[in-house]
């Protein structure tokens, strides 16, 4: 009786968490052989029953002799399965390591990204830029167009988004595909040279390889090309057709002009672009010219000229102004 009377207050005072390490380890070894079992469950009736009977004086007093209840029958039934609660310790332990690991990498990632800024260079009318990427790519833009890039380049792709037209020799890197997003196209490349025309108030759009191999992915369509070769995409028909040209790419760079089965409105538009000038069609006549040839360095009259010779469109200046008509 008296022994049952020592245990009953070794309970009390383990619940509040005053015990000797000499009374836990004789209470946990009387947990593990079941000795106990009896008095345990006269102890977690009597506390339940004290804190729902028990006249307490405040809220704080009703709450902690039910968490003293509590916290006994967590401790007995933890005890009482203690070779799972091991187990489930391990495992809940790997899992914590776990979750560090990678909550760490998404975190580090998250403000690695958070972190990348955007750049954008651009051009005005008659106007080159080079540009050098943060991982050493380097292009040419051409007239009225605008890069945008990101400070570095992270995840698999290098991305960058062109309104315009320009040149790029792309540094190799065959586990970070290199991209170039135009509107309805993505160049996509590891390492070439090649030179990309997506003006978005033209009617086609030209993709050009100077050297190794580009995909351009369309919506409907892929198409893989080689040095020497030509894509051009006709947006508002839906057509594209694939060329092969042995001939310079990008001639523009050295203040040459060249037209390949060009509809005559980006004709039009592209020497707006290169000599500063507006161009206008006459009203109620029909112009669907495709126009082909090249003109180095040129004057804007020596151009007009060459077009009228070879298409019949004839031309009028006044100041600024060209009016493209037809007799």
């Amino acid at each position: 009786m008296e022994d049952k009377k020592k245990d009953r207050t070794l309970l009390h005072r383990y619940v509040d968490n005053l015990y000797t390490t000499e009374e836990a380890r004789r209470l946990l070894e009387e947990c593990r052989t079941g000795s106990s079992d009896e008095l345990f469950n006269d102890m977690s009736a009597e506390i339940w029953e004290e804190s729902s009977f028990h006249q307490f004086e405040t809220d704080v007093e009703r709450e902690k002799y039910k968490d003293e209840a509590r916290q006994l029958l967590h401790r007995i039934n933890g005890n009482k399965s203690k070779k799972y609660y091991r187990l489930w310790h391990a495992v809940a332990g790997v899992a914590a390591v776990l979750c560090l690991v990678w909550g760490g990498i998404y975190y580090f990632r998250y403000v690695a990204d958070g972190q990348i800024t955007y750049l954008t260079a651009s051009t005005s009318f008659g106007e080159h830029k080079k540009v050098c990427l943060p991982d050493g790519t380097c292009l040419v833009l051409n007239a009225c167009s605008q890069i945008r890039y990101p400070n570095r380049f992270v995840g698999k792709e290098r991305r960058v988004s062109l309104e315009g037209e320009a040149y790029f020799c792309v540094t190799r890197n065959e586990k970070q595909a290199f991209v170039v997003d135009v509107p309805g196209l993505d160049v996509r490349v590891l390492g070439t040279t090649f030179n990309v025309k997506s003006y978005s108030s033209d009617e086609t759009a030209y993709v050009d390889v100077e050297s190794g191999k580009v995909q351009v992915d369309m919506p409907e369509a892929m198409m893989r090309l080689k040095a020497n070769e030509r894509v051009i995409v006709n947006r508002t028909q839906g057509e594209y057709s694939k060329l092969c040209e042995d001939c310079a790419v990008a001639t523009w760079r050295n203040g040459s002009l060249r037209f390949a089965s060009t509809p005559i409105h980006d004709v039009a538009k592209e020497l707006e672009r290169m000599y500063n000038c507006r161009i206008v069609f006459a009203k109620g006549q029909k112009f669907d010219n495709i126009i082909s040839g090249e003109h180095e360095n040129k004057s804007l009259e020596a151009v007009l000229q060459s077009i009228q010779y070879t298409s019949g469109i004839h031309y009028s200046i006044k100041e600024n102004e060209v009016l493209f008509y037809k007799d």
